[in-house]
């Protein structure tokens, strides 16, 4: 079994803002491309255009419609992926030592080329954040775009994750979580960011932010005008009276 690394020197990882995220699924276009063209196998689709498709995904959006205690319901919009937990039971469970968790940085990551596909890491998983290959029966997660953070051929505006990269609402945030105060840190204090299940002892990485409360119009009386004409000559006439009538 892989053993985790007792500290990390860095915390990547991301910040999700639930307020902001409106559920266009472009983080989830970016990240297969991404990952299909460029780290590992490729992200491979079975019966893409038939009755019954499926494929792999390492970042998916999901949606909920949830009843505040006071006011309408809201649509709530849930990107969700690889959350590159401390106490990471997917790496301790993987026999052969594939899955494993960086000592320079914290991500999770798979070493394929070891991965003998028995999806162990998947069963522990709670978040189920990994997802078993069609094509190449290697488990694929979530990398934090591991290929593009650290690419010096890239322009640094472009070293971050193709999911936050790409993002048009400014929903994902990408960062230091061991630095207080790097954008992802000051976030979570500002915003009160929240780990996804805590009860589940894996200490993940990622926080999301809570949605705000609503604005809510205050209630007003309308009031209704009275007519400019009262008796309207040819077909407005006779329609006025008409509808009166009804």
């Amino acid at each position: 079994m892989t053993e985790l690394p007792g500290e990390t020197t860095r915390k990547l990882g991301l910040v999700i803002d639930l307020d902001t995220c409106v559920g266009c699924h472009a983080c989830v276009i970016s990240c297969k491309g991404w990952n299909t063209e460029n780290y590992g196998a490729p992200l491979s689709d079975q019966d893409a255009y038939g009755a019954e498709p499926t494929g792999t995904f390492l970042n998916r959006v999901h949606s909920y419609e949830v009843q505040p205690d006071g006011g309408p319901a809201q649509l709530i919009h849930f990107p969700k992926s690889c959350l590159h937990c401390e106490d990471a039971p997917c790496v301790t469970v993987c026999p052969t030592g594939a899955s494993y968790k960086r000592v320079e940085d914290g991500i999770v990551l798979v070493n394929e080329t070891d991965c003998i596909g028995c999806g162990l890491c998947a069963w522990a998983c709670p978040y189920g954040a990994r997802e078993m290959d069609g094509a190449e029966k290697v488990m694929k997660k979530c990398t934090l775009c591991v290929d593009r953070i650290y690419n010096e051929n890239l322009p640094e505006e472009d070293r971050e994750p193709a999911c936050v990269r790409t993002c048009p609402a400014g929903a994902r945030h990408f960062g230091d979580f061991a630095d207080p105060d790097s954008n992802v840190s000051r976030l979570t204090r500002e915003r009160g960011g929240i780990e996804l299940m805590p009860e589940q002892g894996t200490r993940p990485v990622n926080r999301y932010l809570p949605p705000r409360a609503k604005d809510r119009m205050a209630e007003t009386q309308t009031q209704q005008l009275d007519p400019v004409a009262t008796d309207l000559p040819g077909f407005l006439g006779w329609l006025d009276r008409a509808l009166d009538r009804l």
